[in-house]
């Protein structure tokens, strides 16, 4: 079990809050909105109202001891900053940041966060990889023009083996997974295991080469 902090409560903090809480961690909120805290407050470890960007506020509630913080401070830029600041000063070492701009993912990076997080365009790339290749279930972008993506298996496939489709060297891609929809169950590629149409495939790739894959 790790300890978490989140600093904001929009719908993004709180998602997160309460992800991570099921998840079995424990997870600190901090807000300076009351009726915000009340609002989540038997969904996760402890909520506090107070100001993220203070250093002794965050310590109060047990933020040194954090093994990673979220930061979610909408619009404000300053906020952020500041909370990141604070949350470094207590010797968190991982720290991630919603932003809402390049710019102001530019400026994040530069301080040192370890990611930072833009669910609007995140969310606008994954919905254009799926209504631009039909097949495409799930997208995660994972560096510049390499990505993580879910495909339903092309008709074309179904009987054959992965070492008959030998997809690495024909599409470039890398199978990392297996999902029988049926069970709900991933599994590592095996080689001679034959793709039902029930079987979904997680490959890894260029997004080019995955973009060429999902219009087969």
């Amino acid at each position: 079990m790790k300890r978490f902090v989140i600093i904001g409560l929009g719908n993004f903090g709180s998602a997160a809050s309460v992800a991570l809480f099921e998840q079995g961690h424990e997870v600190i909120v901090v807000d300076t909105d009351e009726d915000t805290i009340d609002r989540v407050g038997n969904t996760v470890t402890r909520a506090a109202v107070g100001d993220g960007r203070d250093v002794e506020t965050l310590k109060r509630v047990g933020v040194a001891e954090a093994d990673a913080g979220v930061i979610s401070t909408g619009d404000d830029i300053a906020a952020s900053i500041l909370a990141t600041l604070a949350l470094k000063d207590l010797g968190v070492e991982e720290i991630f940041v919603k932003v809402i701009s390049r710019d102001h993912a530019r400026v994040m990076q530069k301080i040192g966060v370890t990611e930072t997080v833009f669910p609007e365009k995140d969310s606008a790339e994954a919905l254009a990889q799926r209504i631009t290749g039909k097949a495409v279930l799930n997208y995660v972008n994972i560096a510049p023009n390499f990505s993580l993506q879910e495909m339903a298996v092309p008709d074309q496939w179904c009987g054959k083996s992965l070492a008959q489709l030998d997809i690495r060297r024909e599409y470039g891609v890398l199978v990392v997974a297996l999902h029988d929809v049926l069970t709900d169950t991933y599994s590592a590629p095996d080689p001679q295991a034959v793709l039902e149409d029930s079987d979904t495939l997680l490959l890894a790739g260029n997004d080019k080469d995955l973009q060429e894959l999902a219009g087969l």
